[in-house]
């Protein structure tokens, strides 16, 4: 490179550029774009350390992967260069699908678009660009390389994006618990017949990252007050959204306008450069910049919520482990609606529920362990470990979102 580039990380100190390929992506206005999109959406509500980016989530991924890979040519894998860059390039490219407020959105300003079908059509996208020169990096993150490990280094149940989030998103919350021995994790990674394990020593630092993960679900990405604000959230776009059709001159930046009047499907954006070129102008300011506006609206329901939002005034929640029965959720729809002075059809804006779920190990993905003998079993067979078979368990609660009062009248 013409100057060496480095970029300095608060977890994890001075982060190497290291090609001229890799600068050029991130320096690529895709890319930067992750800059203005939160890493935890809307959980700095109830953490307000919590304002990192995707951006740099994604350096931090890059910088964990690099790190990875040097262990294990030193273990003894042979890892050309050209598979090096290509792994730090899928990994750092591996939420660049993501849009506004990251997971919050996906389910109604897109039509149930997981974010991991865009960031492969970006990959695309930016290997077109760059003259197929992230051929290989598509392959990895796709998982068609033939040397699978990988693959499982960019999406797996232990790879580098979890290894960065939970390391993250710790630092910024402030929540300790969550906290994983990483550094430990990567060195005892190996390669056995092209499959990522775990060395048998190991074994204790995986239970801790299971354990933590879990913990993390529960207190940092579903915690109640944050569903509260992503229900809020949801529903205001969903009125934008019906506003929009109904013929109402709603205002908004040109890219959220695009998605608020258009239903779109994944294959939409495959097939349409224009769909996929709006996607990438839009972002979390997108969405406050028309909150701002909005709280101001003549309609009832959009600019009640708007304000709400702005103020922090969240639905209450109520959590339940077994599921509300018809009559329970009567009452409590009863009850908002007369206490609001809600008509049936603003109801549903004011009213939800639903549940969440959370397993820190699904058994169907295994995370493997190679024992002292040299054989690769579950982790969960590996030892006497009662807490991993627990984890395995979905544990689903129930909530029920209402609005308290309406600020607007």
């Amino acid at each position: 490179m013409k100057s060496h580039k480095i970029i300095n990380d608060p977890v994890y100190g001075f982060i190497n550029i290291p090609s001229e390929l890799i600068f050029a992506i991130i320096d690529h206005p895709c890319f930067q774009r992750l800059r203005r999109i939160k890493q935890l959406g809307l959980t700095d509500y109830v953490y307000p350390g919590a304002l990192h980016t995707r951006f740099h989530h994604a350096i931090g991924a890059m910088h964990l992967m690099s790190i990875t890979l040097d262990h294990l040519r030193n273990k003894g894998v042979e890892i050309d260069d050209r598979e090096y860059e290509a792994a730090l390039i899928a990994i750092l490219l591996h939420d660049i699908g993501h849009g506004p407020f990251s997971h919050a959105l996906e389910f109604s300003l897109l039509q149930n678009i997981p974010h991991e079908k865009l960031s492969q059509l970006f990959l695309l996208d930016l290997n077109k660009q760059f003259h197929s020169q992230l051929d290989l990096a598509v392959k990895i993150f796709n998982g068609n390389y033939e040397r699978r490990f990988f693959h499982q280094l960019v999406s797996s149940q232990l790879d580098i994006d979890r290894l960065d989030y939970l390391q993250r998103d710790c630092f910024f919350t402030g929540v300790s618990e969550g906290t994983i021995g990483a550094d430990r994790i990567i060195k005892m990674m190996t390669i056995k017949d092209d499959r990522l394990v775990i060395e048998e020593k190991g074994i204790y630092s995986i239970e801790n990252f299971l354990s933590a993960r879990r913990l993390m679900y529960w207190q940092v990405y579903l915690h109640k007050t944050t569903v509260s604000a992503e229900k809020m959230l949801i529903n205001l776009i969903l009125r934008a959204k019906h506003l929009r059709k109904s013929g109402e001159k709603l205002p908004g930046s040109e890219a959220l306008l695009y998605f608020l009047d258009n239903s779109l499907t994944l294959q939409d954006f495959a097939d349409n450069s224009e769909v996929l070129a709006y996607y990438a102008e839009l972002d979390d300011f997108d969405v406050w910049g028309a909150l701002k506006i909005w709280q101001k609206s003549r309609d009832r329901v959009l600019g009640n919520i708007a304000a709400m939002f702005l103020s922090r005034k969240l639905f209450k929640i109520t959590l339940s482990n077994d599921a509300f029965s018809e009559d329970e959720l009567r009452q409590m729809m009863g009850k908002t609606k007369a206490k609001l002075n809600l008509s049936d059809e603003e109801l549903p804006y004011f009213f939800t529920h639903g549940s969440i779920s959370n397993h820190a190990y699904a058994a169907k993905e295994s995370i493997f362990v190679l024992t002292k003998k040299g054989q690769v079993v579950d982790v969960a067979q590996a030892a006497d470990l009662p807490n991993i078979k627990a984890m395995s368990k979905i544990v689903k609660k129930h909530y029920a979102c209402r609005a308290k009062d309406l600020p607007l009248h």
